[in-house]
């Protein structure tokens, strides 16, 4: 049977997932530009603040260079110079910035200072162990702000600052080759520091702004999402239940087109009055009796009521023949279940009562048709309106015969329990006999029904 519920209950849900997905989208995508406006601030801070450092660290280098290079450097040599001319030192006080200046050979040897000169020609081991011996050895410049600490530094702590602007530069020979030695340069970290902070606060409030500007963005996108899809399923119910409600429509017709061709069978012979009814009512009772689940017992009910819609196909002339069928018009009759289920297939509500119309005239034994099943290879379902449908036959009136009684009619399915009937069927119609024997009584004396074509075949025998 189709669920009417079901699509509705599942629609929900879909849309419910479908909007918790959005949102789930939303908080990763939060957490993503997060991390991603983190590493992209970090990284643009940091090549800002190495870039500041490598800027005021080639200006000072280039000043301090310009000036001292001439005095010091004769050939490929770093000379001893404490006395070089005052001048040199005014000009170096020409940079604001600069707060002091030392000149060191590749051994360690203070070659010049512009603050306390005596220093001028010691040497100072532990200068190489730092950044100064790494300047020297890799012939490359370095810079940071940091703090005074070394033994070479006990002079520049009388600066009054606790941290500088401190720079290593090598000095090169002519030919680019080797390190003659190395300038170490002091001065003022602020102009470099405010830069720098300036810097960072600019870049962190563009990536701010920007990376928040997405998330608004996309926010504003999962939420117009978000308020379309719920339309559309709105929307989409609402079309599901039109689409439903012509379903109905439709299963109601097609059923009443069925009926009313069932009805049309039934009309074919006066005989047959009230013969479908009487099954559906019979097998419904066995099927109980058997605990048969609602959704089979539907299955029955209709199986019962269409079991020989087949027979619309059969000429009225053998219905309503009052003898023995030869061969030809039995074949005829045979073929009524095959047809049956053909015409029923046809109708979804009415798949499940298939199998039950198509081999309800089998037969335990195999001997049955239209496809010679036998035991339990034929369905249950089948077995029960099979039953019901000989009942009823051997207990009303026939063109060819009087209808027996029901004592001799119960006599008749005991005797065929095993071969013409399942053995557990014969047991519940028995059981449902005695909770319900009004039900297995025909309506009166007069009457008719569709002949059942093994039972006729026997009796006209």
């Amino acid at each position: 049977m189709p669920s009417h519920a079901a699509p509705g209950v599942s629609g929900g849900w879909a849309l419910h997932r479908s909007v918790t997905l959005l949102h789930v989208f939303l908080l990763a995508s939060a957490g993503i530009l997060f991390i991603g406006a983190t590493a992209l601030g970090w990284l643009l801070t940091t090549s800002l603040q190495r870039q500041a450092l490598d800027d005021t660290s080639t200006s000072l280098t280039q000043y301090v260079d310009g000036v001292l290079r001439p005095q010091l450097v004769r050939g490929d040599k770093l000379h001893v110079s404490p006395h070089l001319p005052l001048q040199l030192k005014a000009q170096l006080r020409r940079q604001p910035d600069l707060l002091g200046v030392k000149v060191w050979r590749p051994d360690g040897t203070l070659v010049w200072t512009n603050r306390a000169p005596e220093r001028i020609g010691r040497r100072f081991s532990s200068a190489l162990l730092g950044d100064l011996g790494e300047t020297i050895q890799k012939r490359r410049a370095h810079a940071s702000i940091s703090k005074l600490g070394s033994e070479d530094d006990a002079v520049e702590h009388g600066l009054g600052v606790d941290h500088v602007f401190e720079v290593y530069a090598p000095i090169m020979s002519v030919d680019g080759r080797r390190a003659l030695g190395a300038y170490e340069i002091y001065a003022k970290p602020q102009h470099a520091e405010s830069f720098i902070s300036s810097g960072k606060r600019v870049i962190w409030m563009v990536v701010i702004a920007v990376f928040a500007s997405l998330y608004s963005a996309l926010a504003l996108l999962v939420r117009k999402a978000s308020v379309t899809i719920k339309r559309q399923a709105v929307t989409l119910r609402a079309r599901s239940s039109e689409l439903m409600d012509s379903y109905r429509r439709l299963e109601v017709s097609s059923l009443e087109a069925i009926e009313s061709l069932n009805a049309t069978v039934d009309a074919k012979d006066p005989y047959t009055a009230g013969h479908s009814a009487r099954v559906q009512g019979i097998a419904l009772a066995i099927a109980e009796e058997l605990g048969v689940s609602l959704d089979r017992l539907d299955a029955i009910r209709f199986g019962g009521l269409f079991h020989d819609i087949g027979k619309i196909a059969v000429p009225d002339s053998i219905l309503t023949k009052p003898a023995k069928l030869d061969e030809d018009e039995y074949e005829a009759i045979k073929r009524h279940p095959a047809d049956g289920a053909g015409i029923v297939s046809h109708f979804s509500r009415l798949h499940d009562a298939v199998p039950i119309i198509r081999h309800h005239h089998e037969r335990w034994d195999g001997a049955g048709y239209p496809d010679g099943l036998s035991g339990n290879a034929i369905p249950q379902e089948a077995c029960i309106v099979g039953l019901a449908d000989a009942w009823d036959a051997m207990t009303t009136d026939r063109p060819y015969r009087l209808a027996l009684s029901v004592d001799e009619a119960a006599t008749e399915v005991r005797r065929r329990r095993g071969t013409q009937f399942s053995p557990a069927v014969v047991d519940a119609f028995f059981a449902a006999f005695r909770c319900q024997p009004a039900l297995f009584e025909p309506d009166a004396p007069s009457a008719r029904d569709e002949p059942d074509e093994p039972y006729r075949v026997a009796a006209s025998a």
